[in-house]
């Protein structure tokens, strides 16, 4: 394994640096290549079919362009239709992003967890099974709140965003019947905890959120034990369409360790 092989962390968007920001704390050594596919952001809207083929092709196309050592889907919808295909067609270690449902289980004490998402991935029949196996004796209600997606990327390009959208999310979990009984909130879009802050404001106090980018780190850190590392270049963020919008995102990415952009040929 060449020292310098990236790992590769890919989302729809901005929403896997808070996957990001966990590597980086669990491996500060580790080069890494952020890929967002803009081009085909939002994931959320699209069918099951669309979003397999997209990010299989663009994995396969960065795998043999990049080489890395390790590739995380680094996006609940994405990770939740296309992970099986990924890791069929790929020779490398994949490691997937699924709702935090476990987690929440463990920790709520009212019984009732609320999950936000967005449309693709709760619908989802591997949502439905983690829920059997997980929270089987708890209530879960879901929640498409796909617009936190374009408030998370709005944000992180300094933008303002309208505080609506944040109350819109909570009470579409709260006005679900038992939605009041909801104690724990499984935040099941990587995008989602980049606006803890927002949404805990949103929510009734004492609420707590739960994501799954301490245990995502955990498992690359497991899988990539023993390796050595070596940044010969500065760590990049590569984008699948050239945007003018693009430049407002350089200083978040840079406060990720993310020094500068290309865009994928």
């Amino acid at each position: 394994m060449d020292a310098s092989a990236p790992i590769l962390l890919f989302d729809s968007g901005v929403g896997g640096l808070s996957v990001l920001a966990a590597l980086r704390r669990a491996l500060p050594q580790a080069p890494v290549i952020y890929a967002a596919d803009n081009g085909g952001l939002p994931y959320g809207t699209k069918t099951e079919a669309e979003v397999a083929a997209r990010v299989c092709g663009l994995l396969g196309r960065m795998s043999e362009r990049f080489h890395p050592r390790l590739i995380c889907i680094a996006c609940n919808t994405a990770s939740t239709i296309a992970l099986a295909m990924v890791r069929d067609v790929l020779n490398v270690p994949i490691v997937g992003t699924v709702p935090a449902i476990k987690p929440a289980a463990e920790l709520t004490r009212s019984g009732t967890i609320g999950l936000l998402g967005t449309a693709a991935t709760i619908r989802q029949p591997y949502v439905d099974r983690l829920a059997a196996e997980f929270a089987n004796d708890k209530r879960l209600l879901r929640f498409a709140a796909g617009e936190l997606v374009g408030a998370a990327e709005a944000k992180l390009r300094g933008e303002a965003v309208d505080p609506a959208v944040y109350a819109r999310a909570a009470a579409g979990l709260r006005e679900q019947p038992g939605g009041a009984e909801i104690d724990t909130v499984v935040l099941a879009c990587t995008h989602f905890p980049l606006l803890s802050d927002e949404l805990a404001a949103a929510f009734d106090p004492g609420v707590q959120f739960v994501d799954g980018a301490a245990g995502i780190a955990r498992r690359i850190v497991h899988l990539i034990q023993g390796q050595t590392f070596e940044r010969r270049q500065d760590d990049f963020a590569l984008f699948t369409k050239a945007e003018p919008s693009l430049a407002a995102l350089a200083p978040t990415l840079a406060r990720y360790g993310l020094m500068r952009q290309d865009v994928l040929q």
